[in-house]
């Protein structure tokens, strides 16, 4: 008896151990005064994103019967987000995140009301195009909350990293309960579907906005405390941007060189005013670099065949008539993507951040590509299991290359930017999906998808050199401003 006591106290004493290891750093991180409630408030907020693409389809394939007008709709929505989200940002870094957020709110509210009763009184299809783009009224919630943590932990890498890495779980957990909710909530009523998103938005953003202690100073606030203008401060951050990229230029070539034996004073320093002119070269005021532009081009596919792949598992399912479980499907990829990224975030890697970046791409593009040779719902389901737990460290790979990507208080721009090629692969994903479902069925779908799943890990191979060097670079976020 007193064994079997002894090895339970030993297994509860490991599981223990190990729950600390995953989630101590988490818990630490949320223990912080006030981070709690902006992060999960920013969660609630991003109801958006997991319900209105779903309700969206559900409901015009109900009322209207036509795929290729849901994928258009969609479509148009990611568009409009797309160039909504950078422009968002960048107001937010400029003039603040309560002064950009409240009346985008108050915009998006009205437009869900009204794109609600158009659709469910079967409005002219004009109708619907015209108000669709104002669903793309959403506030940069997730890029907002990592500009917070940035902010809070600057200085301490160990802890920003995994403060992304939190970003990432708490994403996957409004995906868990949003699609679910979507697809159940819409098969029931679009309007049901739109109010509790509405009530999602609401609620979140007044958990976020009330939180006053943590919101970085906007570029207006940094100038107007300096006494100077915002043209000027943001000159002059560019300025010392620009002096940590040649000062790290300058002696990545010196140590280079030393590993290679050279000890040539004259060379050394040749080799070394050469790197130093290479790094001074482009525009000093630009974030858009060869590293950023990869990046984003990676997101363009990624956005592009995980749409197309959502429509497809719409359509499979509906001629499967399992339409009810659809939201399950997807809820089942968000819980692998979960798990996923608390082990990733959970864990100070030592493998260079390109490797896991490009290792997470291929699994999930390779994993999504077989969905084209699935028999039953269930079978996608188990892909999808499999494959999402590589779907959440996908994004924080690609958020902390960010970290080396844009300075400090550009940061939301830089993210938002990346999220608006997302979306503007996912305009493409869906659109180009409805039209082949509307004339091939799911099947022709899941074409599309394997088509653009491939074609997304090529164009990521391209810009391997853009992307591998990225990570070779300094992290702005440490420049002091």
């Amino acid at each position: 008896m007193s064994n079997n006591l002894s090895n339970s106290n030993t297994i509860m004493a490991g599981i223990k151990e190990v729950g600390h290891k995953v989630f101590g750093g988490y818990a630490e991180l949320l223990r912080i005064p006030h981070t709690a409630r902006y992060s999960i408030g920013s969660v609630i907020a991003c109801m958006p994103f997991p319900m209105v693409g779903m309700t969206i389809t559900i409901s015009v394939q109900h009322y209207y019967g036509n795929y290729s007008l849901a994928g258009m709709l969609t479509a148009i929505q990611a568009i409009a987000l797309a160039v909504a989200t950078p422009l968002l940002g960048k107001l937010t870094d400029k003039f603040g995140q309560r002064q950009v957020s409240i009346p985008t709110i108050l915009v998006w509210i009205v437009a869900a009301v009204a794109l609600t009763t158009s659709i469910t009184n079967r409005a002219p299809e004009w109708v619907l195009y015209c108000l669709t783009p104002f669903l793309a009224a959403i506030p940069p919630w997730g890029a907002m909350s990592r500009a917070r943590w940035t902010k809070i932990l600057k200085g301490d890498q160990e802890r920003t990293n995994r403060a992304l890495s939190l970003c990432g779980v708490l994403d996957e957990c409004m995906w868990v309960i949003g699609n679910p909710l979507a697809s159940t909530l819409a098969v029931i009523s679009g309007l049901l579907a739109f109010s509790f998103t509405g009530m999602c938005v609401v609620v979140g953003a007044l958990m976020f906005l009330t939180e006053l202690t943590t919101e970085p100073p906007s570029q207006t606030q940094l100038a107007r405390a300096e006494g100077i203008s915002r043209k000027e401060y943001r000159e002059r951050e560019a300025a010392r941007a620009e002096a940590l990229k040649v000062e790290t230029a300058a002696e990545e070539t010196r140590r280079r060189l030393e590993r290679e034996g050279v000890t040539d004073e004259a060379t050394i320093n040749a080799a070394i005013e050469q790197a130093v002119a290479d790094a001074r070269s482009g525009k000093k005021a630009s974030i858009w670099g060869p590293g950023l532009i990869a990046v984003c081009v990676t997101w363009f596919g990624l956005g592009a065949f995980q749409s197309a792949t959502g429509i497809s598992i719409i359509a499979f399912a509906t001629e499967s008539n399992m339409k009810q479980y659809t939201g399950f499907v997807f809820a089942c990829f968000s819980i692998s993507s979960l798990m996923g990224a608390l082990v990733y975030g959970a864990k100070n890697w030592s493998i260079a951040l390109w490797k896991r970046f490009y290792f997470c791409l291929a699994v999930v593009n390779i994993g999504i590509s077989t969905f084209l040779f699935a028999k039953h719902l269930w079978v996608i389901m188990i892909i999808y299991l499999i494959i999402g737990v590589c779907q959440a460290p996908t994004w924080i790979n690609g958020n902390q290359l960010m970290l080396h990507l844009v300075p400090p208080s550009r940061l939301t721009e830089g993210m938002a930017w990346m999220g608006a090629m997302n979306s503007i692969g996912s305009s493409a994903g869906s659109a180009i999906a409805g039209q082949f479902i509307d004339r091939m069925g799911s099947h022709g779908g899941f074409m599309v998808v394997t088509t653009l799943a491939l074609v997304s890990l090529v164009i990521a191979l391209i810009g391997f050199k853009q992307i591998k060097g990225s990570t070779e670079q300094p992290t702005l976020t440490e420049v002091s401003v």
